[in-house]
């Protein structure tokens, strides 16, 4: 099970039978023909959709009714909406999942589990990268790392405080000081990030709207890729996207699956990052910079996306089942776990995290 990309201008999405077809336009810049690719049906689990190509509506029928659903981005990558099935028939636990947001006791106890996996993960991959460099000031950023975690989990929400508001959690003390510590165990990561980079990549500080330089812009599309993920998986198991615990939840913010992706950001997308960049896998030239923003060019694009689809598609042991699952079906049992939670099926839910 796999993301179709479909990133070349002007192509065509057709159904012939069990088969999408991709009518590719010929490309006179590269000197490319016009062809058709071919993907088996029942092999899609996504399609993505950038800048003016397009589908027929026999092929988003055929997707929607096997529950695949569709993403539409603009040429440069970013995200404009979602065609998705229709929502899990359990609404049990989206009762459950609003009971939750609406108390925030268990709010809090959830977004604490959240931010801990991210930064415990953040952890790990600055000791994985420094295990050849030796490097002491990415060794002081990981331990400085392990004392925010260690403080994260000391924190604790007064039973008596009035709920927060919706519109900013940060006046909510404990929401507050957990927020500010999720931001200070991130800027120690990013502060020795540009270490881990080999040749002449630089990283002075995460920018996002817009991307300052080639190494935010591969950090920003990733990111929205694996967002992306997480929704469908959201959807799948019946829960609902826009109502979050760490995120706050506001109009067309999936913020749920924002939730989700936190633990998996450094271990699927900043590990593709450094891999495409450290092997030599992109140069400057596979990126475009206008008014200052830098983006993928159509080259870098596919090659990134490549190299995504192999981190989704790479097993390990999940760290809760101690079975091999794919980064992909790993995502989906994230959802599923905090869905166990939300119906005190588990005690505790425990976020995903690598050694």
């Amino acid at each position: 099970m796999t993301t179709l990309y479909v990133t070349e201008r002007r192509s065509l999405v057709k159904r012939s039978g069990d088969t999408l077809v991709v009518h590719i336009p010929e490309n006179e810049e590269r000197g490319t023909p016009k062809r058709k690719v071919r993907v088996p049906l029942i092999k899609v689990t996504q399609v993505v959709i950038y800048g003016d190509a397009t589908l027929t509506s026999p092929a988003m029928a055929a997707l929607l009714e096997q529950k695949a659903d569709i993403c539409f981005c603009s040429h440069y990558g970013r995200f404009r909406g979602r065609l998705a099935p229709p929502m899990g028939k359990n609404s049990l636990i989206r009762l459950e999942q609003h009971r939750a947001h609406n108390e925030p006791g268990r709010a809090f106890a959830l977004s604490k589990r959240f931010v801990s996996g991210k930064l415990a993960n953040m952890r790990t991959l600055l000791l994985r990268a420094n295990r050849k460099r030796d490097d002491s000031e990415i060794e002081r950023a990981a331990e400085s790392i392990r004392g925010v975690v260690q403080q994260v989990e000391e924190l604790a929400r007064d039973p008596g405080a009035p709920p927060p508001d919706p519109s900013d959690p940060q006046a909510d003390t404990a929401y507050g000081s957990l927020l500010g510590l999720e931001g200070s165990g991130t800027a120690f990561y990013f502060s020795v990030f540009e270490r881990l980079l080999k040749g002449d990549w630089r990283f002075e500080k995460r920018t996002k709207r817009p991307p300052r330089d080639p190494v935010n812009a591969l950090l920003s599309f990733g990111y929205v890729l694996l967002t992306n993920q997480v929704a469908s998986a959201v959807s799948v198991v019946g829960l609902d996207p826009y109502v979050g615990f760490l995120h706050s939840s506001q109009f067309g913010k999936p913020a749920l699956a924002l939730d989700v992706v936190e633990p998996f950001r450094p271990v699927v997308v900043d590990s593709v990052v450094l891999t495409l960049l450290n092997n030599r896998m992109l140069a400057v030239d596979d990126f475009e910079e206008k008014f200052g923003a830098w983006r993928l060019s159509d080259r870098g694009r596919r090659t990134f996306l490549t190299k995504f689809e192999e981190r989704l598609n790479t097993e390990i042991t999940h760290p809760t089942f101690d079975y091999k699952a794919t980064y992909r079906r790993c995502l989906e049992l994230e959802v599923r776990l905090v869905s166990k939670w939300l119906t005190g099926d588990i005690a505790r839910f425990e976020p995903f995290t690598v050694r």
